[in-house]
């Protein structure tokens, strides 16, 4: 229910009076709630000391009466005067040294009680209500009509005591005529006026006479106005006489001879000052904390008796009596403001903390307080302020230290008067009776450090709350597979607490600190920090339950700062003081790290399985239809898994680590693809070497004159030359085909991968178009382009290996070798088709063409290097032109295969160098060597010993390329070139090591 805010309330600039101007960190007036909250009741020790004597609340109650009536009807040097009580009704107008306390109840409404920001009812008062005191006397209830009779009944004191202590007064002011109070001992007064005889019984008298010598004893003894020496041989001897009348009545005759010796000893001690002269004024009652204790007794009596916690309406006449006993207290205006506003906090507190407006009206009295705590230089008085205020703050910050226990939606408006009294006390304690404080003056503002004392204190205490309720309803679920982890509920339940607070109790608090809710956040802040940063430590791996709790936790912290961020909207620094110290959880760098830890170790996994595959697997083309690897599928599944298990990580950043994973993979599937074509040769593998320059033998045709040893002979070390099996079969044509299907295969899934990628990110928490639409395409790079150069690799492996390798003894050792007629082609192209017709059912038709187009080009290179470098064992005549022209069309032939082999363009494309070279077999011999002759002075120059450079072997063949001529002119079967040869380069008819 919201408060309404004050009138008026205490704080005027006169020092001692009532009313002033708002302060900025006062409370709100409480609304009263039609259902109070009631605790239960408890008492708080006496600030003001303990008296040391056994007195009794009817005795001091009593004690506080006499010195009230006698205070009120002190007139300074005029005479109290006796009036019987039947002549009162007809002369209490006219008597003037009585008129404050016969004056009439007033039924206006109450200054005070406006100020104090209580309530008024004047009207109740009027209706006979309790609010005005009743006097009951002889069986009759009658309303009490004057201040003074409004007293005796708030004091609970009777008729007949009343009508005793006025007689007495008027007799000692009959004695004493224009003696002032102050000048008189009144319990010494009251015991010589009386005799036993004017009680109902001796017990009552002697009952009586115990209590004021209890109070001189008090006054003068134990709680002197000035410190006693030890050697006070009139305390000495007042203690004596106490003694002497507690076991024997003392006799208080005017003359009597004790009473005489009584008034001696009581008169020197009261009188007695600081500077050693006599004083105008008996120190009787003003020493503490006896005349506080009177004083508390008086300022009770502002409390309706038959309702404890109102103030009565009448008040205002009540407190102008009550201060004229200032006079024999010794009492001012500050201590009036220090014990009214505790008798008003102890009332609250003893009544149940019912009635808030007590608390309140005290609240405000404190304020009065604080403008005088910097004026009091007196070391007890200070002590008095010290003991009261920390008694209040005590009270205070048992509530406040965990004030989320003590107060709650329905009852947070009365926490603000708490917290002002809180604060209030502190202040006051610290800045103006704290002397260290007044000495270093520290730059400390005492409202926002104890405002923010009590905010953490009863935040860390409701977050400890907190979790224990978490750990113990997880101990409860332990085995129901509770689907949460504690930290996370925990992070839910510190988010619900920081909401809390900044709707209920923060509002309240920013009265007197300005970031009140960002003090709150920041100490759940790091509270919970504290339980994350444990559990972090304890992380050794990415699970689920980690996961929820970091997120959790992240979420909790952007919750947090928030609300710090908007609580300090309006705040000098901005909140940065809060902010800074609210270190980052870095939650989402943990999950990054803890991810990256997951991807490291699966990337790992799947590069030691793939590692251990590869070494068992045998590339077996009959492993499954589609003639791939089982060791490729493997590594593609557990990639797929992968993909899909990242995917399922609850976490936000998919797009941030996705490429740390990719790039993982594309490693793995580089080193699978790299390690798949290692050790299958390359094109240069099975290339043979060029053998040196050599000319045919003139005029033999062998006419198939190899003897079957020397044939031998010369395949064994043609196959020397281009490489022998290891015997290994996973290196065998049928290997190396799935080999090249498994890359295939690869390749294929790569593009799968990457769709399957998109369509993760497109449903992932948080997608990210620029990532999706910038990385397309740059994925698997690595093993896209391994497989690229792999697939080429192998197609060129298997082809020269097919050319150079399994058909040597068709190609290099029986092609064109003797007789150029009688040992034709055929032979090659068999067992050529045989090869083709493995590759064709063995390889993926994605790259079939691609592995043919590779054995034809290696075909067609082996029939250059035949033709070109076929050592002296070939020998061809301007007529073999027409059988080597029709051989390569029936090579050509067999790779077109009408219509159904490779496209005619391909054919034509990598057949264009054999045909440009094929002329130079059927040009004379003349004109080769005039042709050669040109072209080594147009590239060379002329020698300067007339000899023409010996062009170098480039392997790049064609007919304008010296050395091209130049080895067509070597196996030129005549005996033009045979001379050329020998005159220009003295080239050998034969090789020693023939072959290449």
């Amino acid at each position: 229910m919201a408060s309404i805010l004050r009138d008026r309330i205490l704080g005027s600039s006169k020092r001692h009076s009532l009313g002033g101007s708002k302060r900025h960190d006062e409370p709100q007036r409480p609304m009263q709630h039609h259902q109070q909250q009631v605790y239960p009741v408890e008492d708080l020790p006496c600030p003001f000391g303990d008296l040391g004597s056994n007195f009794s609340d009817s005795e001091l109650r009593e004690t506080a009466y006499e010195i009230l009536v006698a205070a009120c009807r002190s007139t300074g040097t005029r005479a109290l005067t006796y009036i019987p009580q039947s002549e009162k009704a007809d002369r209490a107008p006219a008597l003037a040294p009585s008129a404050s306390l016969q004056r009439s109840l007033s039924s206006s409404a109450s200054r005070v009680k406006k100020a104090l920001g209580l309530k008024t009812t004047p009207s109740k008062r009027r209706s006979g209500g309790g609010g005005g005191g009743e006097s009951v006397s002889q069986g009759r209830v009658k309303k009490a009509v004057t201040v003074g009779e409004l007293m005796r009944v708030q004091m609970r004191v009777s008729e007949q005591t009343d009508s005793r202590i006025r007689r007495a007064l008027l007799r000692v002011a009959a004695g004493q005529l224009g003696r002032r109070i102050e000048l008189m001992v009144l319990p010494l007064e009251l015991l010589q006026q009386f005799k036993s005889s004017d009680f109902p019984n001796q017990q009552e008298y002697e009952a009586w006479q115990r209590k004021n010598l209890k109070v001189l004893e008090a006054g003068l003894l134990l709680h002197p106005h000035l410190p006693l020496e030890k050697t006070d041989t009139a305390a000495q001897r007042l203690r004596q006489i106490i003694r002497g009348a507690l076991e024997k009545p003392l006799e208080t005759g005017k003359h009597n001879e004790s009473m005489q010796a009584l008034r001696s000893v009581v008169t020197s001690l009261a009188c007695r000052s600081f500077d050693g002269s006599t004083s105008d004024t008996c120190h009787w009652a003003d020493g503490f904390p006896l005349n506080l204790r009177l004083y508390q007794m008086l300022l009770d009596s502002c409390f309706d008796i038959n309702e404890e916690t109102t103030i009565i309406e009448d008040v205002d006449e009540v407190l102008e009596l009550i201060k004229k006993t200032w006079v024999i207290l010794g009492l001012n205006q500050k201590l009036h403001n220090l014990c009214f506003s505790w008798v008003l906090f102890h009332r609250y507190v003893v009544t149940g903390q019912v009635e808030s407006d007590l608390l309140f009206a005290s609240n405000n009295m404190l304020i009065e307080v604080e403008k005088d705590a910097k004026a009091i230089t007196d070391p007890v008085e200070s002590k008095i302020l010290s003991s009261t205020l920390s008694l209040v703050l005590g009270w205070a910050e048992k509530r406040l230290l965990a004030y989320r226990d003590t107060f709650h939606s329905g009852t947070i408006e009365s926490m603000q008067i708490v917290v002002s009294l809180g604060v209030l006390s502190a202040k006051i304690l610290v800045e103006d009776i704290s002397r260290e404080y007044r000495k270093k003056r520290k730059e400390v503002n005492v409202t926002f450090e104890r405002v923010e004392t009590y905010i953490r204190s009863s935040l860390r205490t409701a977050f400890a709350q907190k979790m224990e309720k978490v750990n113990s309803s997880k101990r409860i679920s332990k085995n129901q597979n509770s689907p949460l982890p504690a930290l996370s509920i925990l992070a839910q339940e510190t988010s619900e607490l920081a909401l809390n607070e900044k709707e209920i109790f923060s509002p309240i608090l920013k009265r007197w600190h300005p970031l009140a809710a960002g003090v709150a956040v920041a100490t759940l802040h790091s509270c919970y920090g504290n339980e994350l940063k444990q559990f972090i430590t304890n992380i050794s791996e990415l699970t689920p339950d980690t996961l929820q709790v970091l997120r959790a936790a992240d979420k909790l912290e952007k919750d947090l700062v928030q609300i710090a961020v908007e609580d300090a909207v309006d705040s000098e620094d901005g909140g940065k003081s809060i902010i800074q110290e609210m270190p980052p959880y870095e939650a989402e760098a943990v999950i990054v790290n803890l991810v990256k830890s997951w991807i490291k170790t699966r990337v790992d996994r799947l590069k030691e399985w793939t590692d251990r595959n590869l070494q068992q697997e045998v590339w077996n083309p009959r492993a499954n239809k589609e003639g791939f690897a089982p060791s490729a599928v493997e590594v593609l599944r557990i990639i797929d898994e992968t993909l899909d298990a990242f995917f399922m990580l609850p976490i936000p950043m998919h797009p941030l680590l996705l490429p740390e994973l990719m790039t993982g993979f594309d490693r793995c599937l580089q080193h699978y693809i790299l390690r798949a074509k290692s050790g299958c040769g390359t094109r240069n593998t099975y290339i043979p070497s060029m053998p040196a320059l050599t000319r045919c033998s003139t005029g033999s045709k062998f006419h198939g004159v190899f003897k079957k040893k020397e044939k031998s002979h010369i395949i064994h070390k043609r196959k020397s030359q281009v490489g022998t099996s290891n015997g290994d079969n996973s290196l065998g044509i049928p290997q190396l085909c799935v080999r090249i299907n498994t890359l295939q295969q690869i390749r294929t899934e790569l593009g799968v991968l990457d769709k399957r990628t998109i369509a993760h990110l497109q449903n992932a928490e948080c997608t990210h178009v620029d990532y999706i639409e910038n990385e397309t395409g740059k994925r698997f790079e690595l093993s896209a382009t391994a497989c690229v150069e792999g697939i080429q690799q192998l197609c060129e492996a298997i082809a020269y290996k097919i050319i150079f390798h399994e058909l040597s003894h068709v190609l290099w050792d029986g092609l064109y070798v003797g007789e150029v007629s009688s040992s034709r082609i055929e032979p090659f192209l068999q067992e050529l088709e045989q090869n083709l017709e493995i590759i064709s059912s063995t390889v993926h038709d994605r790259a079939r063409t691609r592995v043919i187009t590779e054995v034809m080009k290696a075909s067609f290179d082996g029939f250059v290097l035949v033709l070109l470098a076929g050592g002296p064992s070939r020998t061809f005549t301007q007529q073999d032109s027409e059988i080597i022209k029709e051989d390569f069309k029936f090579l050509t032939d067999l790779f077109w295969s009408s219509g159904d082999g490779l496209p005619a363009d391909l054919i034509d494309k990598f057949s264009t160098t054999v045909k440009s070279i094929l002329p130079l077999f059927s040009t004379n011999t003349e004109s080769l060597v005039e042709q050669f002759r040109r072209l080594v002075v147009e590239t060379y120059g002329s020698s300067t010993k007339s000899k023409l450079q010996l062009p170098p072997t480039s392997g790049h063949w064609g007919p304008t390329e010296p050395n091209t001529i130049l080895r067509v002119l070597c196996c030129r079967n005549d005996e033009t070139a045979a001379k050329f040869l020998k005159k220009t380069y003295n080239l050998p008819k034969k090789l020693n090591n023939a072959g290449f």
